[in-house]
Order: C-alpha cells, then sequence, then structure tokens
C-alpha cells in the first residue's frame, strides 16, 4: 500500500501545487504541529502527497522530462477532471492507450510529472 509521496517545492508554488491536487479531489489534512511551516499535506482516500518546501528558491529549478519519474493516480471521473485541468490552463499530454483505457500526463506547477489514469492497468 502506498501511503505517500513527498515532493519538494518551492514556497512559492506551495499554494498553486495545492490547487493542483484539489482539481483531482485531493483535501487538505493537518501535518504534525513540527511540519506545519514547512510542508502541505494533502489527502484522497488511503493516498497522501506531503508538499515539503525547499529551503531556498534557487536561481533556477530543474523540470522533469515528461514522464521521468512519476507517480501515476487512477482518476474516478477522468475527463472531468483532465477537462477541468485543461480549463485551468494545464498542459494534458495524452497518452498511448495501453489496457484499452485513457492516459495523460501533466506536469504540477513546480514541475512534478504526473500520469492520471482511468483505470488501472488490467491483470
Amino acid at each position: 500500500m502506498l501511503d505517500h509521496v513527498s515532493y519538494i517545492v518551492s514556497p512559492k508554488d506551495a499554494e498553486a501545487c495545492a490547487g493542483f491536487y484539489s482539481i483531482l479531489g485531493f483535501s487538505r489534512v493537518e501535518p504534525p504541529d513540527a511540519l506545519k511551516q514547512r510542508a502541505i499535506w494533502l489527502r484522497l482516500g488511503d493516498t497522501s502527497i506531503h508538499l515539503v518546501f525547499r529551503d531556498s528558491d534557487g536561481v533556477d529549478v530543474v523540470r522533469s522530462l515528461p514522464g521521468a519519474g512519476h507517480v501515476a493516480y487512477v482518476i474516478e471521473q477522468y475527463e472531468m477532471v483532465v477537462g477541468a485541468l485543461e480549463s485551468a490552463g494545464q498542459k494534458v499530454d495524452h497518452r498511448t492507450e495501453y489496457w484499452g483505457k485513457p492516459r495523460c500526463l501533466v506536469a504540477d506547477p513546480a514541475g512534478n510529472s504526473i500520469e492520471l489514469m482511468a483505470a488501472p492497468p488490467a491483470p
């Protein structure tokens, strides 16, 4: 079982990232007191995302190559969510349907690569 995924984000990108994940259905949860000043925690069902603030906003943030080192989420209302992301101005890279269901790659505002799937891979 996946407990959580942590992404290192710029403090200036943290709220935009939290908004991005709220479109996917994640809600904020309170992190432990010791982490409140340096992280935003989000949860959807049994899956959590921790947006951990980088100590410093360096001059240049290296962005991931599309699909390199990503996390994949099965989205129940896939078409609606993808439409909402596109309406919000997110670039959506529709990918080959390996198991007969749509999937795509998107990047959150901090550049983390995310795969969205309409269904999990067939057994």
